[in-house]
């Protein structure tokens, strides 16, 4: 049995799934799961080395637990694809299942904009689980913005887990487009009622907490580029939602 399984979902990512493999090299076994990639993903995961397997899309939650149902190692390490373990993760990640009696670590994730590492804005440094005990964690069904649940005690580790979301702004627009729309269809599923208010309002909170609150002036242009990508975000979200709920009406 491996001591450390490695997952990651994929729907074309050729651009990132090979560095992000090559990056959990030291993992015993490697997982990716596709949900119709029509780029060279498939192929290139192939290349690499990893077990690659095909499931349908039912959001993000859904189609992480089914690539966690195929690992097989002790330890589970979940990533993205557009994230990279670097070295001095790797040897940490290695100390730490081997010498720990936790169950699960978080991870403080670096992620850049645009080309720039954001220290502010909110986005670091962003805490988040990816490194538990096969059996004692799962994510939850969310079909965006899934998280993990691991029964028993959690740790941190210090070296960052860094993440490569948005290289463009045109990356940053097809991002908030697609997150928006699952969002809002989330929003539209719960029931709760949304007013035409309630974008403008959550639109400028969003501005005012990245820019202002999370300090995200210190992050320069970038910062200010972003607040506004996370303004429109949660503007279209709700509008979305409004939308949806009036033509149900």
């Amino acid at each position: 049995m491996p001591l450390l399984s490695a997952i990651v979902i994929t729907r074309n990512e050729a651009a990132n799934i090979g560095a992000c493999l090559d990056a959990l090299s030291f993992c015993e076994e490697r997982i990716v799961v596709d949900c119709g990639s029509t780029d060279a993903t498939v192929e290139i995961a192939r290349k690499k080395g990893a077990r690659v397997e095909t499931h349908e899309w039912r959001g993000f939650g859904p189609q992480k637990n089914f690539a966690l149902s195929l690992a097989t190692g002790t330890w589970v390490l979940s990533v993205d694809a557009d994230e990279r373990v670097t070295r001095e993760l790797a040897a940490e990640i290695d100390r730490a299942i081997a010498y720990t009696l936790a169950d699960g670590f978080e991870l403080p994730r670096l992620s850049s904009f645009c080309g720039r590492d954001m220290r502010h804005s909110g986005w670091y440094p962003d805490y988040v689980l990816r490194l538990f005990r096969r059996g004692n964690a799962r994510f939850d069904d969310a079909v965006v913005h899934e998280r993990v649940i691991c029964e028993g005690s959690l740790l941190r580790l210090k070296e960052p887990l860094i993440h490569h979301p948005v290289q463009k702004l045109e990356d940053a627009l097809g991002r908030m487009d697609r997150y928006s729309t699952a969002s809002a269809e989330a929003l539209v599923a719960s029931g709760r009622r949304v007013s035409f208010f309630a974008g403008i309002g959550h639109g400028l909170y969003a501005f005012l907490r990245t820019y202002v609150l999370k300090l995200g002036f210190l992050d320069g242009a970038e910062g200010f580029l972003l607040a506004v990508a996370n303004a429109e975000g949660s503007y279209y979200r709700y509008m979305k939602a409004w939308l949806a709920g009036r033509e149900g009406k």
